[in-house]
């Protein structure tokens, strides 16, 4: 299981284009197998994967995710395509619909049946990605166009899927998925093998599984747990978080997120990776110095696990 680290995300404040340049450095230099982005009301994560990307040669990059109601899937697939032209083709592109609140509430759109809508997104956006021209008339969306975009391959495409319907489409469309909030016995008795099913029906390929979850390496658990549950206790509010939580069994986040000391950090991500996860995206948090001695260590499990 690779490990990789989420960049820019300006818990207590938006992050400066230099900090975020900084931070994907430090990841590349400690040995992480990746840099990605999640979409947040600052920078834009593929503006600043591309500008990272251009400063910190060779370090995989990936947005875990940009939403898909605000972009045509024309727009997307420009944007997309420009980014792997500009880094070499390092993006993986890590999509999602959002959430009722985010879209209804923030953009002022519609969020109905959204299944519908990535599945038709979905259905346009990858062959865009691969350069051949697209005509679609579906519920939703209106797609007629071709992006060619000199020296750009087509990026792997992971969706954002949770529940059954989600994970089916991303086993049969998408090359993966990438979950937050989602504990061990999440991984393995549901994502993993939904997702895997689907594949298999399609005759694709075995997809990838990425887990995306704060993480802090700590002689203090108990503090960081209670850390979580005050920034991100509000998630157990999103239906599709609960449903998560249920399933896991725990009350929220706090109770899925991997804290610890070296070795019971070490353990559960061997756990995950037990699981099915093919990448874990480490999302720091804490003091500095926490932030710090969680980082080294993972990057050194990544180097030699």
């Amino acid at each position: 299981m690779r490990i990789s680290t989420n960049v820019g995300i300006g818990i207590d404040r938006p992050r400066t284009m230099a900090e975020i340049v900084e931070e994907t450095r430090r990841a590349a230099d400690l040995g992480l197998g990746g840099a990605w982005w999640a979409e947040r009301h600052t920078a834009d994560a593929l503006t600043s994967a591309t500008v990272a990307g251009l400063a910190v040669p060779g370090l995989r990059l990936g947005t875990a995710v940009v939403t898909t109601y605000p972009r045509h899937p024309l727009a997307l697939a420009s944007q997309a395509l420009t980014v792997q032209a500009a880094t070499g083709n390092r993006l993986t592109l890590g999509i999602g619909p959002g959430h009722k609140q985010q879209v209804e509430t923030a953009l002022g759109m519609n969020f109905d049946r959204p299944a519908r809508h990535i599945r038709e997104y979905l259905s346009a956006l990858i062959p865009l990605l691969h350069g051949e021209p697209v005509e679609f008339d579906g519920e939703f969306l209106h797609v007629t166009g071709q992006i060619r975009t000199p020296g750009a391959q087509p990026p792997s495409v992971l969706l954002a899927a949770l529940g059954r319907v989600m994970l089916r489409t991303a086993g049969e469309l998408a090359d993966g998925t990438v979950t937050v909030w989602t504990g061990v016995r999440t991984i393995a008795a549901h994502i993993v093998p939904l997702i895997t099913a689907a594949a298999e029906a399609a005759g694709r390929p075995v997809p990838q599984v990425v887990v995306n979850l704060p993480i802090a390496i700590t002689d203090d658990p108990d503090g960081a747990r209670s850390w979580v549950a005050e920034h991100f206790g509000a998630s157990r509010r999103v239906p599709s978080y609960r449903a998560l939580f249920e399933r896991e069994g725990v009350g929220g986040a706090e109770d899925v997120v991997v804290v610890g000391d070296e070795r019971q950090v070490e353990k559960e991500l061997r756990r995950f990776a037990d699981a099915g996860a093919t990448e874990f995206i480490a999302v720091p948090f804490g003091s500095e110095q926490q932030i710090t001695r969680t980082l080294t260590v993972l990057g050194d499990l990544n180097e030699h696990g």
